[in-house]
């Protein structure tokens, strides 16, 4: 594992400071402010903790997997990454990453770095991109699969007949599409019970959730919030945080308390991280940020 000299928040970490929206007092710790950890990345994606609350993040032109550590250390996790954009750890520690390079879904092992291509097509053609995943307390992965053309593909058109959200069975044996009313579904997340999912159709400006099924399947689509994201975490308090221009936060009831400046032309995704999994992580165009809250992230992992 190759260990930078970087500009940690120990050693010149830039404090921003902005005045704070009433509403965010509710999530916010005393005092905290969106502080940047790092920066001179082309563009951040994908954060996601593991058990000991270490932060894993893409920096996805770059084609590499970095990992932030719980003492403020940054290095490389994986390089190439298969171009990773959306991960989130498995209950057994596997790093799960939508490798966007290959059209596919990935598990990881962290200690030997072995990797294992869990899907890429569907019904006889490749997947559009997995973009963002969640990983349900029962193990079954749900991940988005929208379209954005990339350099790096030979194609030029979508190999899926629109853009759709996947559910994978916890053994690995069954692919469904889950939900295919979407026009651009990005950012996902689901409920620590693993009863309701909420997924961001980025294109329509809109959050939706569901309620999950027994079975997997999806049910009961109801509309969150009149906003998209690109990603999405949820706290224990069930605040639902979303990404784009700053991040957004809004109530278990979908109102929204107010937005969290941060300086870079797009928010791309967040988590909780660090030893109590009360600090907000932020992926940010070309730098990482962070900022303490008042409650732990809901989804180990997320």
């Amino acid at each position: 594992m190759k260990t930078f000299t970087w500009l940690i928040c120990s050693l010149c970490a830039v404090t921003l400071h902005a005045q704070v929206p009433a509403g965010l007092e509710a999530v916010l710790a005393p005092d905290a402010k969106v502080r940047k950890l790092a920066d001179g990345f082309q563009f951040t994606e994908g954060p996601t903790a593991d058990a000991e609350g270490n932060v894993f993040f893409t920096d996805q032109p770059n084609n590499r997997i970095l990992k932030w550590s719980v003492d403020g250390q940054l290095s490389t996790f994986l390089q190439p990454a298969g171009r990773a954009n959306g991960m989130c750890f498995d209950r057994q520690g596997r790093l799960i990453a939508c490798a966007d390079e290959t059209n596919a879904l990935w598990r990881i092992d962290v200690a030997t770095r072995r990797i294992e291509v869990l899907a890429w097509q569907f019904e006889g053609r490749p997947l559009n991109g997995p973009n963002d995943v969640w990983v349900a307390p029962n193990g079954d992965l749900y991940f988005t699969d929208p379209y954005y053309q990339r350099p790096w593909w030979k194609h030029k058109e979508p190999p899926q007949p629109g853009q759709h959200v996947y559910r994978l069975s916890a053994d690995g044996r069954s692919l469904t599409r889950v939900a295919d009313d979407l026009q651009q579904p990005n950012g996902i997340i689901g409920s620590p019970d693993g009863r309701t999912l909420y997924v961001a159709d980025i294109r329509a400006g809109r959050t939706w959730a569901y309620d999950i099924r027994p079975d997997g399947s999806l049910a009961g689509k109801r509309l969150f919030c009149e906003a998209g994201s690109d990603g999405m975490t949820l706290d224990e308090a069930g605040h639902l945080y979303l990404t784009g221009r700053g991040v957004l936060v809004f109530d278990r009831t979908g109102r929204h308390l107010g937005t969290l400046e941060v300086p870079e032309r797009w928010v791309a995704n967040v988590c909780f991280g660090g030893r109590d999994r009360k600090t907000l992580f932020i992926t940010a165009s070309t730098g990482l940020y962070a900022v303490e809250l008042r409650h732990r992230g809901a989804n180990p992992g997320k």
